[in-house]
């Protein structure tokens, strides 16, 4: 139907003319009346928008004498977080000395709270230097299995 032929139309029902697909050829048009077209859109909106889930990443500090008890508080609220699905940020703090100690033994004590992790993870970032100590990210798999240790080869 022509676009003429169509406004007039909409125009003896009293409704309106909505273009629904403008790149379509030929372009799709309903007619409707726009009132209730906006409310169902933004109905439809909504609905996507609450069944999104956002991905949060969380931050995990911890330092080279934090105890195996500490380690293991923090482990688990690591692993309900990776439940939940967001990625995780671990932070080896170094203060001091701290900060001049082999890479090897930093990503040992990194390594100390990575094997306390009850979910099964992947190392989206690896370790790297930031000014305040070691940062490594962890997200989520769904595969079974288990992460060899930071030092180790692949």
């Amino acid at each position: 139907m022509s676009k003429d032929e169509a406004l007039s139309a909409a125009g003896s029902r009293r409704l309106d003319l909505i273009e629904i697909s403008p790149n379509a050829q030929p372009p799709v048009a309903k007619i409707m009346d726009y009132g209730k077209f906006q409310y169902q859109q933004k109905k439809k909106d909504r609905s996507t928008k609450a069944k999104a889930h956002v991905t949060e990443t969380k931050n995990v500090q911890i330092k080279i004498g934090t105890s195996e008890h500490d380690l293991g508080l923090k482990a688990k609220r690591v692993s309900a977080w990776l439940k939940e699905g967001h990625r995780v940020k671990i932070e080896l703090f170094l203060v001091g000395r701290a900060k001049y100690s082999t890479i090897t033994f930093q990503k040992e004590r990194l390594d100390r709270i990575t094997n306390l992790i009850a979910e099964n993870f992947r190392v989206a970032e690896e370790p790297k230097k930031n000014p305040k100590g070691l940062v490594m990210v962890i997200e989520r798999t769904g595969k079974e299995g288990v992460r060899p240790p930071i030092g180790a080869k692949e």
